[in-house]
């Protein structure tokens, strides 16, 4: 569309005591010829908002740059629909975190308007992305225990239909053999607990049941997931908006455990598995000859918080187990219960549980590394019990119970590694996603048959932002698939992924991205003409939105798509751009910055701040009138990954002293929105050598690091250290070029 470009300039919360804003304006309309520029003591208000509206009605303008606070505040106010629309952040980025007044304070903030109307010029207005077939809002649940049937229940009642697949004959999953539950308020033992849950669900109108069905195949994405459900020889196909994945855990195996605990060794050792088994069918009884029960000694954490076995915390195991103990004390108040434990984790309500069983009688040792022995009369337990400080022995046991942990089922199956890019394509590969073929969803995705894991098995997305979320979009993990829960937790989880795949469904029928970028319009296009098929495009996509034909070009899916640009960062061609983001557009943001010369002693630092922890880190830098060096001009990036090198190259070749990179963290606890775009970003720059050498240019020119949102009172120190060792190598020699 021909864009008619409206500046609008705030001078309030400090602005124009810091600036001299009719300056600003002069900018826009004499560098620019910007038809429409006003500026406005309150521009968030009533009356600063009619202004705009007055002058889009009245005279056509079509493309807003707002100049005035953060972009990450006012989203409602500033909402002018059919508009292009660009914010300036002179408030948190200039007039809070400068001397007012100042020349290079008054530099910066030209700068930034600069860039902002040079982003507008090149914008064009997204268009949502409407695929041409008949997208889908039904939600399949995958899993019929505690958090997939409160899924089920909870979506089928918000008016959504639901397919709930379950492998085993009945609903229920592992609660089938649990006779009584431990639940909050933790005051009696409850039966049946899922129950009405299963019956909600069984005669729910809404909810269509497989069981003893599993999922033979899962095509498409969000709106168009098409399934292929199989039970009894039979098959169903079947399109779905969303998937809720709660297809549950397995305790860990007993058989892998340190045999000093005795499994396998000694048939009166037993899981607390089977003890629940036991306690459901009412006969208590020892294995090796089915003897009457009267000593039992509880080994917790058995493989859990174990870095040779399950390094995490089960959760589950410690109320389990105190339950467990308080039903053998309420069957015999005379047996002698004992449990050996690292450390009791019965939080909240469930302290009550523990002092009951306490009260009860049972007798609770902390021992970090018991032993199991053979005696004469019974087992016998040993080990240095840490509250006295001293070995204690417990004989004549009749039965010894370890609590095995949770391991999710996703953790199972053979490693598949998905196909790479060409050999030559990068100097050191992008990193790969875990997937095992667990046989769960089966995905026709390039990428691989199932969702990513974390090492531990689990395939959460973001440990710190996104609940729910995997790494394939639309697919919402729940309950102990997700994490280690009690049965209590997994029923709330279990309506929390149906929520979330709602909003999902909602989001991909306006054509809308989901999370983090939630409602973004915007889709990545590919030029294919020159496209090489080099796949880095599909690789280092980290949500798994692009598939490949045979001759491998990239095949996009763009209700997977969650806006990263990442692909677009990754191509070297350059192939891959959004209406609203693309290599083009920041690269003349890039070149809109007025670079000094060498004579002025003004250096330009360009930073690259990813938008979801760097760019909010340095707002409350400012926000707390945080001070730092002036030469520093910020972009922001949706993600570090989207970071194409050519942006370096062009910021080096037209003067600008350094560049420096703030990206998320990255690794094991990862903090990066989209998986590994600053791990990505990180990679691309340790082939940025090439290109210094080419400009004859310091490699100290170009610096990344990592920042999380609370480090922004590192933040000037870091930018100002920064700035110290450019000024220290000297001017760019490409000043005035």
């Amino acid at each position: 569309m021909e864009k008619k470009i409206g500046v609008y300039i705030c001078s309030g919360c400090g602005i124009g005591d810091a600036l001299d804003v009719e300056q600003l304006a002069n900018i826009a309309q004499e560098e620019f010829s910007v038809p429409v520029c006003k500026t406005h003591a309150f521009l968030c208000s009533a009356e600063g908002v009619a202004e705009i509206k007055k002058d889009i009605e009245n005279e056509g303008v079509n493309a807003v740059v707002i100049a005035a606070c953060s972009p990450r505040v006012m989203h409602d106010v500033f909402n002018f629909d059919g508009c292009v629309l660009d914010r300036v952040n002179i408030r948190e980025q200039v007039a809070w975190c400068q001397p007012p007044g100042e020349e290079d304070t008054q530099m910066m903030a030209e700068d930034y308007l600069r860039m902002g109307i040079t982003k507008v010029q090149a914008m064009e207005l997204p268009e949502p992305y409407m695929p041409e077939e008949e997208m889908s809002k039904d939600i399949l649940v995958v899993g019929g225990g505690a958090s997939g049937l409160a899924a089920a229940v909870a979506a089928a009642d918000a008016g959504y239909k639901v397919t709930l697949v379950e492998k085993e004959k009945e609903l229920g999953g592992f609660f089938k053999k649990v006779k009584r539950a431990a639940v909050p308020p933790y005051k009696t033992f409850v039966e049946g607990y899922l129950d009405e849950l299963i019956q909600k669900a069984q005669s729910h109108e809404n909810i269509t049941v497989y069981t003893g069905a599993k999922v033979e195949k899962t095509a498409g994405g969000p709106g168009l997931f098409d399934v292929t459900i199989s039970q009894n020889g039979s098959t169903v196909q079947h399109r779905f908006g969303a998937i809720v994945l709660a297809a549950g855990w397995v305790p860990y195996d007993p058989n892998k455990l340190d045999k000093k605990l005795g499994y396998g060794k000694y048939p009166n050792v037993i899981t607390g598995v089977q003890l629940e088994e036991m306690l459901a069918s009412g006969k208590v009884k020892k294995p090796s000859d089915g003897g009457d029960v009267k000593n039992v000694a509880f080994l917790l954490c058995a493989g859990s918080r174990d870095p040779e076995h399950l390094p995490y915390c089960s959760t589950v195991c410690c109320i389990a187990s105190v339950k467990q103990a308080l039903e053998l004390k309420e069957a015999d108040p005379e047996a002698n219960v004992y449990v050996v434990y690292k450390e009791m984790r019965t939080p909240g309500q469930a302290e009550d549980l523990y002092r009951k069983a306490q009260e009860a009688g049972v007798i609770f040792l902390r021992c970090q590394d018991p032993e199991v022995e053979s005696g004469a009369t019974g087992l016998i337990v040993r080990g240095e019990e840490d509250l006295i400080g001293e070995e204690v022995t417990v004989e004549d046991l009749d039965l010894v119970v370890l609590a095995t942990g949770i391991v999710p089922v996703t953790a199972f199956g053979e490693e598949v590694n998905p196909p790479q890019e060409d050999e030559e394509s990068q100097e050191e590969p992008a990193p790969t996603d875990i997937i095992l073929k667990s046989d769960v969803l089966n995905l026709e995705y390039r990428q691989g048959p199932e969702v990513p894991i974390l090492k531990y098995g689990f395939p959460d997305s973001h440990f710190i932002c996104f609940p729910y979320e995997s790494r394939r979009t639309g697919i919402y993990a729940a309950g102990c698939v997700r994490r280690p829960m009690n049965v209590s937790t997994a029923v709330d989880d279990g309506v929390g992924a149906a929520m979330k795949a709602i909003q999902c469904i909602e989001l991909v029928h306006k054509g809308a991205a989901v999370h983090p970028r939630a409602g973004d319009l915007s889709f990545p296009e590919f030029f294919m003409q020159r496209c090489t098929q080099c796949k880095r495009c599909t690789v280092e996509c980290p949500f798994g939105a692009i598939n490949e034909d045979e001759k491998g070009n990239p095949l996009p899916n763009p209700t997977r798509c969650r806006r990263c640009g990442v692909c677009m960062g990754a191509c070297p061609e350059r192939i891959i751009s959004f209406k609203n983001y693309s290599v083009g557009m920041i690269g003349d943001m890039v070149k809109a910055i007025n670079v000094p010369d060498e004579y002025e002693e003004k250096p330009r630092i360009l930073v690259f701040a990813c938008e979801n922890d760097a760019y909010p880190a340095l707002d409350m830098a400012g926000m707390r009138r945080m001070k730092y060096n002036p030469w520093v001009r910020v972009i922001p990036l949706r993600c570090l990954g989207s970071m194409n090198i050519i942006w370096i190259a062009d910021a080096l070749s037209s003067g600008i002293d350094g560049v420096l990179l703030l990206g998320c963290k990255y690794g094991d606890d990862y903090q990066c929105h989209f998986i590994r775009g600053s791990e990505l970003a990180n990679i691309r720059l340790g082939k940025i050598k090439e290109t210094l050498d080419r400009l004859v240019l310091e490699a100290e020119r170009v610096r990344f690091e990592t920042v999380t949102m609370s480090d922004y009172a590192k933040l000037p120190e870091m930018l100002d250290d920064f700035a110290a060792k450019i000024e220290e190598i000297g001017p760019n020699p490409y000043k005035g070029f």
